[in-house]
């Protein structure tokens, strides 16, 4: 026994680590500053689909947590696709996702591959998607294409037009 256990000790430390598919996604969005006479913060949604346009798991959601009684929630239901996918399946507000309205400017967000939404999504291809919706203002929706656990870094850009602006994903 005294001389297998070095042995046995010795093999699985030269062994070759079992390379472990994990990746992270990071993202960047752009909240433009509009001329309005009245502007509101955009409620977003952020949310994964399959290229069938399933629900594949939420990332994120941006809305007025501050408002009293959770009012804020009751304005959810503009940000149409999202709602309709699986908004209105949800008690908000959701640890991990959901998160206050964000002024103009770039945001940038990260999501651990082994945490939430992505944890157990299998590879293949899929959908970013990012809804802005804003109290008398527009309505956008922007969807990104991507590979998930692809062999090689993806940095994926696209441009809102109207309530987002540059939109860049990358994924490690």
């Amino acid at each position: 026994m005294q001389k297998i256990l070095p042995f046995a000790i010795g093999t699985l430390l030269a062994a070759p680590a079992i390379d472990a598919v994990a990746a992270d996604m990071s993202l960047k969005i752009e909240v433009p500053r509009l001329n309005v006479a009245e502007y509101h913060k955009p409620y977003v949604a952020i949310w994964l689909e399959k290229p069938d346009q399933t629900f594949a798991g939420n990332l994120a959601v941006w809305y007025d947590l501050k408002k009293r009684n959770n009012e804020g929630t009751k304005y959810l239901k503009d940000l149409r696709q999202w709602w309709r996918r699986s908004g209105r399946e949800l008690t908000m507000p959701v640890d991990g996702i959901s998160g206050a309205t964000r002024t103009t400017g770039e945001h940038s967000l990260s999501f651990a591959g082994d945490k939430g939404a992505l944890a157990n999504l299998p590879a293949g291809d899929y959908q970013l998607l990012i809804e802005a919706a804003r109290e008398d203002g527009g309505r956008e929706v922007v969807k990104i294409p991507f590979h998930w656990q692809a062999k090689q870094e993806q940095t994926l850009q696209a441009q809102g037009k109207t309530e987002l602006g540059m939109i860049s994903l990358n994924i490690k």
